[in-house]
């Protein structure tokens, strides 16, 4: 009896939250650094619902219209919900070390990115994180931009013996002069001009991993799988 219970208390822990129960996260997490995020949702939500009854109404059909505008009413306030958690959560690990790193993860397909840093130099906590895809190798840091280019050309020098024909992308992230803020570091990546097929960005990342990699440790600061935001849980999925 006690294995099994302990055997459900451990299900249960595992257990993932349900699609209500991850809203109900990403809600509490925005409403922290924008409290008025429910007003917003609702206002949307109505202005919705009213352009579906003002277009029943001239139709002559508004009880259908309604009908229809209600899960429309419900998507337009999830988007809404979606965007604007992604920017509190951008907001929350601004300036903390590894935050490249969590905004980066949340980049999709096409994209391979490390969890672990590609560099890091312990006494300042300068880190550059590395991510392949069809534009190529971009290494994104996080110190001021001077003080990191040693780390930056270090690791330039390593992937140009192992990808030597392959494009290498620095974006600098931060606040300051010349620097990337961190909401943008993902949308700059994705401007960035394809020069990679998709089998090529596979074995590229196949090369650098047995080639490349020194596993070196996280600096304390973003754990970047923890603090990226729940995109399915945004979604309503």
């Amino acid at each position: 009896m006690a294995s099994s219970k302990r055997a459900e208390t451990k299900n249960a822990q595992n257990k993932k939250p349900g699609m209500f129960a991850q809203m109900k996260q990403v809600y509490k997490m925005t409403r922290e650094s924008d409290p008025n995020i429910g007003w917003i949702m609702l206002l949307a939500a109505l202005a919705t619902l009213l352009v579906f009854l003002l277009i029943g109404i001239l139709l002559h059909n508004w009880i259908t219209f309604l009908l229809i505008g209600i899960p429309f009413a419900v998507l337009v306030a999830v988007m809404i919900l979606s965007r604007r958690a992604e920017k509190a959560a951008f907001a929350q690990i601004d300036g903390q070390t590894g935050a490249s790193g969590a905004a980066m993860s949340t980049l999709r397909r096409g994209w391979i990115v490390d969890q672990q840093p590609a560099a890091v130099n312990p006494r300042t906590q300068d880190v550059v994180f590395r991510a392949v895809g069809r534009p190529g190798i971009v290494l994104v840091t996080e110190g001021p931009t001077k003080r990191v280019a040693q780390l930056v050309n270090k690791e330039k020098a390593t992937l140009r013996r192992i990808a030597p024909n392959v494009p290498v992308h620095v974006i600098n992230a931060g606040n300051g002069e010349g620097q990337t803020p961190m909401k943008e570091v993902t949308r700059k990546m994705n401007k960035l001009e394809n020069k990679l097929t998709q089998q090529e960005v596979q074995a590229v990342n196949s090369r650098i991993t047995s080639l490349g990699n020194q596993n070196l440790p996280m600096p304390k600061g973003v754990d970047p799988m923890r603090m990226r935001p729940d995109r399915k849980g945004m979604r309503g999925r």
